[in-house]
């Protein structure tokens, strides 16, 4: 039978279990009573981590009033100084607090439009941080991705977190998290998967066994994870493309509803948030938030809102801070054609026999008889090739003996005749597309690049064996990306094109590279082969290149063929005209889905092809701006949504840099001391001795680390890559300026980086590194059980330095709060003056832990401050309460009773519905759904308030006669 407990603990608590005195790294308390996390400190258990649950361990507080006075007798009082930076390392950032603590201090640049991504998410009015992030394609999702991210593990709230990405992409988002955020993330693609199934037994849930990971949507919605996902709870959990998890009753959207309410996080991210469809939208809706869409399936501009951030290009913004980080689109080339003589007898045939025959009937033989002529049409367009294999498969499917049949295969026969010869000509759009490399600058003797898009791998295949010869490049030269290729295989592409040294000068990619993957880093130029026959295609094939971080303006070509048939010509100004709306739509509504309407590639190349065939018209099928924000669709709902967030005041200006909060003056300072306290001050030494080989070139910004067993232990959860290329475990290379850790990762686009990939030789030292945690952790262990350090410092009487936090039953941190105790009377100690501090500026500035502090040795006696403490405890957390923690948890609760107010009136709302049959199962569905957020909010309720001594000091005078 499971026992509840209450506990009084807090990170920073010492706690005994097993009879071993144990450090608290973190504290929750779930279903079955409190899970404790905890760093060993006694000779037994020193330096080792462990897990324990009040249910199955007697779990003992140390009461933090009956704490012993410890003389801190270290050089400079450091041993006090780095117990107390330590602590507040590791004293998560209050939920609530509205203010950047981290990610504004590692390697991305700080841009308003990305902090307000950062201050929806964190939005104290929500219970739990939920956000859709659909800033158009180039904005930099990753970013505020890994801002958002950086800013829940500084406030406690992201130690188990999942990432779920396209296969393709998986290595890329990896790299940024780790290169820019120092969160490591281990990367389970079809190798990493591999790999934890042979460590673990096949009935261990995988999540368990690494606290963060990234793994492809691929690989994660296969039934066989469904079961262990079920039972695994996240901090947060990010679903990039989240486009695709709009359609009830698929893999995907199983995957989500599972997800879902499975973690107390989530953001969703997509450059296309909608189909166009309400009931898909309010799917996405409800995965943030069930009580945001009305049991009638409902929602409003508010719902939206308060879950949704949204800005393209050229929002004013984004444009105003952009800048040269992001080069304005060049005048586009788009080329007509002059075909071959065998394209353009192709061409011919296709046009007189398949599309416009004279009988007005084609030769195919099946029941789509106005479809199939344009799939051999799209084919030739793509590539000879492309249509020769498309015969191919035709062909497979008919039968000689069945007339209609016959009829068909003599018109494939005659067609793949005439493309026979198309095929072996290096003329027409294969020698156009040679030419414009050459224009742009690709050659044997040129570093220039180009991304080379087509539909069709058979076109991918026939330009990969003839574009190296044609340009005079080596078969290295040119490399060819496409689905067909294994997750490794892909990242490994992407991965090279991004080095200065690698030897790729063009890739030729299918739409496999058309989301998520950037390829701006060496490159500005690229071509379209073939005209994809989607506006959102086209869109997404262009961002590849024309995004955030592109500092040379990205030039998009296209090439499309001008046949001298009259019908076949004409047909094809269609795509002309598609080209030119994207780029229309790129520089005014940022968004080209609106303009169709559609929201899929599929649809839209479906409407296309009626444009084609005659049974509409361009302007019926493609609006214009005005025509979209007249409508009443939910493209006119959103561009209403869009102007309205535009005129709003700076959402970011509610979320500024929070103030320093350290005794030290940088992370290198904090971490050089600890080390050297740590290994006993022995600079160079052997780690077997009880020293560390640690050294800091400051010349250079860049400080090196042969990394002791226990932090081998932790650098094991690094990325793959960067372990296995960097030697990692040998020795930690650490920048130790923002300047130089920019520097090392431009140095490794460059090909400069580790066995010349993009992971760097030295890795930035930004507030989340998990060295300093590791150090941090290591500072903590220098006091026993129930022990504070006792210092001199410039203050008249004996004062007691307290923290006083408020958490909620899943021991996250809501409210905390520091204060100073002060005994001013001798002849009367039960006296204090307690005075609430905002900061702790008076430590560094009027106590013995101000720079330069001299230690003239431990304080005498110490024993006669002992009875202090309890005093000032008790004082203190009276006055906490009434000042600071009790109107905190007030405003908690009333957060809280926000969010049961608006389940109580979804409830109402399908109550009053009359639903029967499907309707009814599905208002069941969110109905339960709703309950359970119910219960998780009264977990985040606030239950304790923990008041606890970090520091006593003493006049400067008591320790004159020593």
């Amino acid at each position: 039978m499971t026992t509840h407990v209450d506990l009084n603990v807090a990170p920073g608590s010492i706690v005994v279990v097993r009879d071993e005195e144990w450090l608290v790294t973190s504290a929750e308390q779930g279903s079955d009573g409190w899970l404790i996390k905890a760093r060993g400190l006694s000779e037994l258990v020193a330096d080792t981590t462990a897990s324990f649950y009040s249910s199955l361990d007697t779990i003992k507080p140390q009461d933090p009033r009956n704490a012993e006075v410890v003389a801190d007798g270290s050089p400079g009082y450091r041993d006090s100084r780095l117990w107390l930076e330590a602590l507040l390392r590791k004293t998560p950032v209050p939920y609530g607090d509205q203010t950047l603590t981290v990610s504004t201090q590692m390697l991305a640049d700080s841009l308003g439009y990305q902090r307000a991504a950062v201050a929806k998410a964190l939005d104290p009015q929500h219970i739990r941080p939920r956000i859709l992030i659909a800033d158009a394609v180039g904005l930099g999702k990753t970013l505020e991705i890994g801002m958002i991210l950086s800013e829940l593990v500084r406030r406690g709230r992201g130690e188990r977190i999942l990432i779920v990405t396209p296969k393709h992409v998986l290595e890329q988002m990896q790299h940024e998290l780790w290169c820019r955020f120092a969160l490591p993330f281990v990367r389970l693609d079809s190798t990493g998967i591999q790999k934890v199934r042979q460590k673990l037994p096949a009935t261990r849930n995988p999540f368990t066994y690494f606290k963060r990971a990234i793994i492809s949507i691929d690989t994660l919605k296969s039934p066989r994870y469904k079961a262990h996902l079920q039972r695994q709870h996240w901090d947060a959990v990010v679903i990039d493309e989240s486009h695709n998890l709009t359609n009830v009753g698929t893999q995907n959207n199983e995957l989500a509803r599972v997800l879902a309410p499975n973690t107390e996080a989530l953001i969703l991210a997509s450059a296309t948030p909608h189909n166009g469809k309400e009931e898909s939208f309010a799917e996405l809706l409800r995965l943030l938030d069930p009580t945001a869409v009305a049991a009638d399936g409902s929602f409003t501009k508010e719902d939206v809102a308060s879950l949704l951030i949204r800005r393209h290009r050229h929002h004013p913004e984004v444009a105003a801070e952009v800048g040269s980080d992001w080069a304005e689109r060049a005048e586009p080339v788009h080329r007509l054609v002059k075909p071959s003589q065998a394209e353009d007898a192709v061409a011919h045939e296709l046009s007189q026999t398949w599309l416009h025959p004279a009988t007005g009937r084609s030769p195919y033989s099946g029941a789509t008889k106005a479809l199939f002529p344009w799939i051999l049409a799209k084919a030739f367009l793509s590539s000879p090739a492309a249509l020769a294999e498309s015969i191919k498969q035709r062909r497979a499917k008919l039968d000689p003996q069945v007339p209609d049949h016959a009829t068909e295969l003599a018109a494939l026969d005659t067609l793949d005749e005439l493309n026979a010869k198309a095929l072996t000509d290096s003329a027409g759009k294969q020698a156009a597309l040679v030419k414009r490399l050459k224009e742009i600058g690709v050659g044997a003797r040129s570093d220039t690049r180009a991304v080379v898009f087509a539909e069709r791998v058979a076109t991918l295949r026939w330009l990969t064996e003839h574009l190296p010869k044609q340009l005079g490049l080596k078969p290295q030269n040119i490399a060819m990306l496409h689905g067909g290729l294994s997750d490794v295989e892909q990242q490994e592409i992407v991965d090279s094109f991004k080095l200065e040294t690698s030897p790729i000068r063009v890739l030729v990619t299918g739409d496999v590279a058309s989301e998520g993957v950037n390829l701006h880093a060496q490159c500005h130029d690229l071509i379209h082969f073939d005209i994809p026959w989607s506006l959102i295609r086209i869109e997404q094939r262009n961002g590849r290149i024309d995004r955030y971080g592109q500092t040379h303006p990205p030039v998009i070509s296209s090439l499309i063929l001008e046949p001298t048939d009259p019908d076949f010509s004409g047909d094809l100004r269609v795509l002309s005209r598609l080209l030119e709306r994207e780029n229309q739509a790129h520089g005014t509504l940022g968004d080209v889905a609106s303009l169709m309407g559609k929201h899929s590639v599929t649809d839209e190349e479906n409407a296309i092809r009626d444009i084609l065939i005659g049974k509409a018209t361009l302007s019926e099928q493609i609006r214009d701006a005005e025509e979209v924000a007249a409508g009443d669709d939910l493209d006119a709902f959103f561009a209403q949504f869009d102007l309205e967030e535009t005129q709003d005041d700076d959402p970011a200006a509610a979320l500024p840099q929070a103030p320093r909060q350290s005794l030290y003056a940088d992370d290198l300072t904090f971490l050089d001391e600890a080390l050297k306290a740590a290994f006993h001050d022995v600079p160079h030494a052997s780690i077997e001795a009880g020293g560390i080989d640690w050294t800091v070139h400051a010349n250079h910004a860049v400080a090196e680390l042969t990394p002791p067993r226990d932090l081998r232990q932790r650098l094991g959860q690094l990325p793959q890559n960067y372990l296995q290329h960097g030697r990692v475990m040998e020795r930690l290379t650490l920048a130790t300026s923002p300047e130089v850790g920019n520097a090392q990762l431009a140095a490794a686009r460059e090909g400069k980086g580790v066995a010349n990939t993009t992971w760097p030789e030295a890795h930035y030292l930004g507030p989340l590194h998990p060295v300093l945690d590791w150090a941090s952790d290591r500072a903590l262990s220098a006091l026993g059980r129930g022990q504070i350090f006792v210092i001199r410092g410039d203050v008249d009487s004996p004062t007691v330095l307290l923290m006083g936090t408020l958490m909620n039953r899943r021991g996250q941190l809501i409210s905390r709060v520091f204060s100073t105790a002060e005994f001013p009377n001798p002849n009367n100690p039960s006296f204090c003056v307690v005075e609430t501090r905002a900061d702790l500026d008076f430590l560094t500035t009027e106590t013995g832990l101000q720079p330069g502090s001299a230690n003239p040795g431990p304080v005498a006696d110490v024993e006669q401050y002992r009875s202090l403490v309890p005093i000032a405890v008790d004082e203190a957390t009276t006055t906490m309460q009434t000042t600071v923690l009790d109107a905190q948890e007030r405003a908690a609760t009333e957060r809280l009773d926000q969010w049961r107010r608006r389940g109580d009136r979804w409830h109402t709302g399908a109550e009053q519905l009359e639903l029967f049959g499907a309707q009814r199962k599905k208002v069941d569905t969110w109905s339960r759904r709703i309950a359970d957020e119910q219960r998780l909010a009264e977990s985040l309720a606030p239950t304790q308030q923990l008041v606890r001594p970090l520091l006593l000091i003493v006049p400067n005078t008591s320790g004159k006669d020593q």
